[in-house]
C-alpha cells in the first residue's frame, strides 16, 4: 500500500474523531431520539406552531448527524478496502478516489462546525435596501432579492415575504424576507453590508457605466422561548396604507405596520399581509430579530476588543463587488473569494462559495482583503 494513501487514511480518522467531539455527535444523536419519541405522541400536532418548531429542530440535527453517521460507516468500510489494496495493487486507484470523497465530506462538515454562534441555527430575516445609484440601485436591490431567494430554494429552505416597497420606475426601494431552514442565519449573517454593482446602465440611453449600491442587513428569526428585552413603552407603532400590488383592500385600509424602537432608533415595517393584526405580529417578530442581532453585535465587539481584532463587517461596510463591465466577475472584499461568472452568482448557484469562504475567513481571523476599486 502506498504510504501516502495510508497517511491520508490516518488523517481522516483523526479529523473524524475531532469533528465528532466538536459537533457533539453523540449528544445530537440522543436529541434526535428524544424528539422522535415526542413526535410519536398522539397530541404532538395539537399545537401546530410548536410542532413545526420541533420538526425544524429535528431537521437541523439530522443535517449534522446523518452525514456524520454515513461518514463513520464509510471510514470503517475504507479499512476493508485498504486491506484489499494490500493484496491487489489495482484497488489502490479506488482507495484514492474514496479518500478524496471522504475528505470532501469532512471539509463540508468541518465548515458546519463553524456555525456555532448562539443564533446560527435559527432562520434569517434578510432586508435589502437600495442605496446610491438612482434607478439602477433600485433594480440592483430587486436583483439581489431574487438572488437570495434562488439560493434559499436551492437549499430547500422556505421563504416568506415580510415587506416589499416597489420603486415607481423599476425595482424596489426595500424588501424583507424570512428564510427558514437549518443554519440559515449562520450562513447568511456574513452577507450583512454594502453590495456594489458596476455595469452599463439599462436605464441610461447614453450607455454609460453606472455604479450602484444595495445594503443588506441580516437578523436571526428567534422564537418566543428566547428572551429579548423590549419594553413596549419604548416602541412607537405607526400604521399606513400598503403600497404596490395587493388589491383594493390593501390600498384602502391602513393595514401596514411600522415599529420604531426609540432607544436604539431601530425601525421595522411589514405590509405583506392583508390583516393589520398579522402585519403587526410579523413586525414584532422582525423587531425581536433586530434586537437580538444588536445584542450579538455587542458581544462580538467585546470579543474583538479583548483579542485586538475587528472583522470588517456591518450594515455600512462594502463587502462585495459585482461586475458586468468591463468584464464579468464577482469578488468578495474581505475574503478575496472570486467567481468569474456574474450570472452563476446572481442565480444563486455559486453564492454558497462566498458564504463558505466568509466562515473560513472569520474562523481564521484573517485580515480584510483590499476591495476592488475598478
Amino acid at each position: 500500500m502506498d504510504a501516502e494513501l495510508v497517511q491520508r487514511s490516518e488523517k481522516i480518522e483523526k479529523r473524524l474523531k475531532l469533528l465528532a467531539e466538536s459537533l457533539d455527535h453523540r449528544g445530537k444523536a440522543g436529541q434526535i431520539k428524544k424528539i422522535e419519541a415526542k413526535m410519536g405522541q398522539p397530541d404532538f400536532w395539537d399545537d401546530n406552531e410548536s410542532a413545526q418548531k420541533t420538526v425544524g429542530e429535528l431537521k437541523a440535527l439530522k443535517a449534522i448527524v446523518g452525514p456524520m453517521n454515513e461518514l463513520s460507516s464509510s471510514v470503517e468500510d475504507l479499512s476493508v478496502l485498504m486491506e484489499m489494496a494490500d493484496e491487489d495493487e489495482s484497488v489502490a486507484a479506488e482507495v484514492s478516489q474514496e479518500l478524496s470523497r471522504l475528505e470532501n465530506i469532512l471539509d463540508d462538515l468541518e465548515l458546519k462546525a463553524l456555525l456555532d454562534g448562539p443564533n446560527d441555527s435559527a432562520g434569517a430575516i434578510l432586508t435589502i435596501n437600495a442605496r446610491d445609484g438612482g434607478t439602477d440601485a433600485n433594480d440592483w436591490a430587486d436583483i439581489m432579492l431574487r438572488m437570495y431567494s434562488a439560493w434559499a430554494v436551492n437549499q430547500d429552505y422556505k421563504i416568506q415575504l415580510l415587506d416589499r416597497h416597489e420603486n415607481e420606475e423599476a425595482g424596489i426601494n426595500s424588501a424583507s424576507i424570512a428564510i427558514r431552514g437549518p443554519m440559515a442565519y449562520g450562513y447568511l449573517k456574513g452577507e450583512e453590508g454594502m453590495h456594489r454593482l458596476v455595469r452599463i446602465s439599462p436605464f441610461n440611453s447614453e450607455g454609460k457605466r453606472q455604479t450602484s449600491f444595495a445594503a443588506v442587513s441580516v437578523a436571526p428569526e428567534i422564537d418566543d422561548s428566547i428572551e429579548v428585552e423590549i419594553e413596549e413603552k419604548d416602541v412607537r407603532t405607526d400604521t399606513f396604507r400598503a403600497s404596490g400590488a395587493g388589491g383594493q383592500h390593501v390600498n384602502k385600509t391602513d393595514s401596514a405596520i411600522r415599529l420604531t424602537h426609540i432607544p436604539t432608533n431601530t425601525v421595522v415595517q411589514c405590509q405583506s399581509e392583508r390583516s393589520q393584526h398579522q402585519n403587526k405580529a410579523n413586525a414584532w417578530k422582525m423587531l425581536r430579530a433586530k434586537m437580538a442581532r444588536l445584542e450579538e453585535e455587542r458581544r462580538e465587539a467585546e470579543t474583538a476588543a479583548k483579542y485586538g481584532t475587528q472583522a470588517r463587517t456591518g450594515f455600512g461596510s462594502q463587502i462585495r463587488n459585482y461586475f458586468l463591465h468591463p468584464d464579468q466577475r464577482v469578488k468578495d472584499a474581505r475574503t478575496g473569494h472570486y467567481v468569474g461568472n456574474f450570472n452563476s452568482v446572481i442565480d444563486g448557484s455559486e453564492l454558497q462559495g462566498f458564504l463558505d469562504a466568509f466562515l473560513r475567513w472569520r474562523a481564521g481571523g484573517k485580515t480584510a482583503v483590499t476591495a476592488d476599486e475598478d
